[in-house]
């Protein structure tokens, strides 16, 4: 099982709005270094919605090699259309990733049933680890832990990130699910709870700029040790809040680009941050001793 701090990483781009290679080999190089137990290549966070196919695979074909199997890849490889989500995971499968990580489809609003059937036929399309992905505030679509426990029967589904920061999901999908699947926060701010209360680990956002600390209190959290864990937390409190001051990954590509790690360029319809969120961001980055 994968545990710890998960960084859904970030895709850098160049002025023209193409992948910049040498800024993501430097990112790699960054997170192995900081002690991030492993990467998401092409989550949410690595701008996905806009990224051809071919694009697509090509950063997941690029982390892996700049990770030269140093620590987990999982792949995003999720989409609203049940036949286009397993063709990604047959690509990333074939690339070599350890894991795809599959959000819900969005927009079309699927019932709980389509949900199963949905992930059931991913899982009998690709033989490789599935972990699923339910994020309701972006997708307008909630998978609730009844579907999770009925998906966790299915061998290669070996668990879900998360993301409504309702923290009573944790032991409710523990308990239907049993201690051999693994659930993983997808929401910063309550991380650090989550995994207190018996949660594997978080997918984060904040780990980009501060994937030392994130490392630390997910291991303390997950080790049960509160005080730590909560110690740490409480200095990245700030970072939780404003790398959401708008969209991500407005923000966190905002704040990479402030440490120096790669250019700040995104693709429409993302825009760069506005300038009114320097401070708060910069603030929240000195807080946790970052600048």
């Amino acid at each position: 099982m994968i545990q710890g701090s998960i960084v859904a990483l970030v895709t850098p781009m160049d002025n023209q709005g193409c992948v910049d290679e040498t800024s993501l080999k430097q990112l790699v190089e960054f997170h192995v270094a900081q002690g991030t137990d492993a990467l998401v290549a092409v989550g949410t966070t690595g701008e996905s919605a806009t990224l051809s196919p071919k694009e697509h695979c090509k950063v997941i074909q690029s982390i892996l090699k700049y990770v030269d199997e140093r620590i987990p890849v999982i792949a995003g490889t999720g989409a609203n259309s049940t036949s286009e989500a397993i063709i990604l995971t047959q690509k990333a499968k074939k690339l070599g990733v350890d894991a795809c990580l599959l959000v819900t489809p969005y927009y079309n609003k699927p019932t709980q049933e389509g949900l199963y059937l949905h992930y059931k036929a991913i899982a009998e399309a690709v033989d490789i680890p599935l972990i699923l992905y339910n994020v309701p505030g972006r997708t307008a679509c909630d998978m609730v832990p009844e579907t999770i426990a009925r998906l966790a029967k299915i061998k290669t589904i070996i668990g879900v990130k998360e993301a409504t920061g309702d923290l009573t999901r944790v032991k409710k999908i523990r308990k239907l699910c049993g201690d051999a699947f693994a659930i993983y926060s997808g929401d910063d701010a309550s991380s650090c709870e989550f995994c207190l209360a018996g949660g594997n680990g978080t997918i984060t956002v904040t780990g980009n700029v501060a994937p030392c600390l994130v490392h630390k209190m997910i291991m303390a959290a997950i080790d049960g040790n509160r005080e730590a864990a909560l110690a740490i937390d409480a200095k990245l409190t700030g970072l939780h809040k404003q790398l959401f001051i708008q969209s991500n990954p407005i923000p966190i590509k905002w704040a990479v680009a402030k440490m120096e790690l790669m250019q700040n360029h995104l693709r429409l319809p993302l825009t760069p941050l506005t300038e009114d969120c320097f401070a708060p961001i910069e603030k929240a980055m000195k807080q946790a001793d970052i600048i």
